[in-house]
């Protein structure tokens, strides 16, 4: 048995690598933040701790290790509004629910506007999360120039900085941190983590998805719940459903430690661009999405370039900082850009997948409602407007503007 990570403030291992059973009740596949969390709230919740979670590579390794971890909840439609404001109330005490440092930092988000349609589009989504309760707010470019005194606020930059829609609550967490926490807190009710586990293919029956074939064997289960990103329409392909999905590289940056000069997280649709400064001190930045589909991790030189040159002219300041890292996450995007959670066509198998760049602030949100809905066998409240059949029926939430920009 391999004895995997630790975690500072716990000097115990945080989880054990455990060997597949021949069965389960319910098999996650998927070992990142929402698989992890999912099995966490089936145990914690619903007492279903007969649990796999089974994970191709290593736990946490897919975009929960490449997401730069911004989590807010302002987003415009009442459905998006309404799951991601109850994963923002979960972050708010998950520290105390699983009794570790995720290090949540609630230093507030900032979404710059640099036109009339960028202030109409913000002031409307402003007036929609006050109306759902939400913590926004419409700032002046004097007020922002307050809150954050090294963006240029003038008139110089190409896109000058016109104002902006705040979300004081908003912030960011350490990704690992939060991996960690729930892998710990889901294996200590009972739940089996299983690393370096693919799966090849699985075996059904009628109506019902009855195993799953892995590199480590062939694994029966009650319920399957897929939550594996992009790689949820590869495994559902194998079980004949084709998922409307793209997944598309993302590019992501870190500079070297600096100083503290950035005490909220700023955001830009229009220049592709957004900045917070981690707990060590880096800067982490993000751009749009590469046009292209695919499944590499590679940064692209041409959109750092464009998201670095648009970067300098709002914060003049960080003309002289130095790139440490880049890489690309893999977002994985519905018709409507936002996510799929439910049922699958059969009677024990669901899916939570195409949150797009919004997955990581969504992971303990998901991961209740994902559980509640996999426990009871029938949509929560806040998963059943997100059904796959909305493709069908019509029943879209578009929220493009809300993704056009990593976050």
């Amino acid at each position: 048995m391999t004895i995997s990570a630790r975690l500072p403030g716990h000097p115990e291992f945080l989880w054990r690598e455990d060997e597949p059973k021949a069965s389960y009740d319910v098999v996650v596949v998927g070992g990142g933040g929402h698989g992890l969390a999912t099995a966490y709230y089936l145990a914690k919740n619903h007492g279903i701790t007969n649990v796999a979670v089974l994970e191709k590579g290593w736990l946490a390794g897919g975009n929960m290790a490449r997401n730069t971890t911004i989590i807010r909840s302002n987003y415009l439609w009442d459905e998006s509004a309404g799951i991601y404001e109850h994963s923002l109330r979960l972050w708010e005490s998950l520290e105390e629910e699983l009794d570790t440092q995720v290090m949540f930092s609630q230093r507030g988000v900032l979404n710059l506007a640099h036109n009339l349609s960028d202030i109409r589009e913000g002031k409307r989504r402003v007036n929609a999360n006050q109306l759902n309760g939400l913590d926004a707010q419409w700032l002046d470019a004097q007020e922002i120039g307050k809150l954050v005194p090294i963006l240029d606020v003038t008139d110089r930059p190409r896109h000058p900085v016109l104002g902006g829609t705040f979300q004081p609550r908003a912030g960011i967490a350490k990704h690992d941190y939060v991996a960690w926490g729930f892998a710990r807190a889901a294996q200590a009710l009972g739940v089996d983590i299983i690393q370096h586990c693919e799966v090849t293919g699985f075996q059904t029956s009628g109506d019902r998805v009855t195993g799953v074939s892995t590199t480590r064997g062939d694994i029966s289960f009650g319920r399957l719940a897929l939550s594996a990103a992009g790689h949820s329409g590869v495994l559902a392909g194998q079980l004949g459903v084709r998922l409307p999905l793209q997944s598309h590289p993302l590019q992501a940056l870190v500079s070297e430690l600096l100083e503290q000069v950035l005490d909220t997280v700023v955001m830009s649709n229009a220049v592709h661009v957004y900045v917070s400064q981690a707990h060590k001190g880096e800067l982490v930045m993000g751009a749009g999405v590469d046009a292209h589909v695919g499944y590499g991790q590679r940064g692209s030189f041409h959109v750092i370039e464009e998201q670095m040159a648009a970067a300098v002219e709002l914060f003049p300041i960080f003309a002289r900082a130095h790139v440490l890292r880049t890489w690309a996450g893999i977002v994985d995007v519905t018709p409507d850009a936002s996510p799929i959670i439910g049922h699958l066509p059969f009677e024990n198998a669901y899916v939570n997948c195409g949150w797009g760049t919004g997955g990581f602030k969504a992971t303990p949100g998901v991961g209740s409602v994902y559980a509640d809905t996999v426990a009871h066998e029938r949509p929560h409240p806040l998963a059943a407007p997100f059904a796959l059949d909305r493709f069908t029926t019509g029943r879209l939430i578009d929220e493009h503007g809300a993704a056009a920009v990593a976050h």
